[in-house]
């Protein structure tokens, strides 16, 4: 996850630097754009594309998750669930946008906060699912993503460039949360009762960490 995390990361910084300061669209943008007004629809299939991105469809998702782990008695994934996207949206819109200062019209645009949100809240649904539902929602959430590209083209909310920063922003910071949720599981799974850590040569130290792998593997809700 951490290379992966790393190397969204650096994407999401690279655009970001190319389209930095700007007031008007890429030769991307544009081409884009143009496709999108001449072949991809109108503005009510464009409303309905740009729907999933919309925060009463993020938090029901999310709440769902939340309730689901709750029930399954998995704090961590509930963590995980509450703060990577609370993280990754509240960075965009107070740092990341104003730190570009990319504008599309008259407000800030690079990364897609839009984006960022249905991202996070895929790739959330993602880490938590579990192998077998993984890959259908990846590919679910790549759908969702370029349908919500087309959408915000078509309706003037971002150009695609800010869309595919705002994904890459997202999958980084929602990793990153991750990683440090799943490394605070493992230290707490090989504390012994007393709440010090197992020391090698312990008696308890293999015990703890059995605990620990078991602890690795119910992450992941099933």
């Amino acid at each position: 996850m951490r290379g992966a995390a790393t190397a969204c990361g650096a994407l999401a910084l690279v655009l970001g630097m190319v389209v930095a300061g700007q007031r008007g669209p890429s030769v991307v943008d544009r081409v884009f754009e143009s496709w999108v007004h001449e072949a991809a629809g109108g503005p009510e299939l464009w409303s309905v594309l740009v729907a999933p991105t919309e925060p009463w469809a993020v938090l029901t998702v999310l709440a769902v998750v939340v309730g689901v782990a709750v029930v399954r008695r998995r704090p961590a994934v509930a963590a995980l669930a509450v703060a990577a996207p609370a993280l990754a949206v509240s960075l965009t819109t107070l740092a990341l946008k104003p730190a570009f200062d990319r504008y599309y019209d008259d407000h800030l645009a690079y990364p897609s906060g839009h984006t960022v949100s249905l991202v996070a809240t895929v790739t959330v649904v993602v880490l938590v699912c579990g192998p077998r539902g993984a890959l259908a929602t990846a590919v679910t959430g790549v759908l969702l993503t370029g349908g919500a590209a087309v959408g915000m083209a078509g309706l003037g909310y971002h150009y695609v460039t800010d869309v595919v920063g705002g994904a890459a922003t997202a999958v980084a910071l929602t990793l990153g949360v991750a990683v440090a949720l799943r490394r605070w599981t493992h230290r707490r799974a090989t504390e012994h009762p007393a709440g010090r850590l197992a020391q090698p040569g312990d008696p308890t130290a293999s015990r703890a960490s059995e605990v620990s792998l078991l602890t690795a593997r119910r992450y992941f809700l099933r």
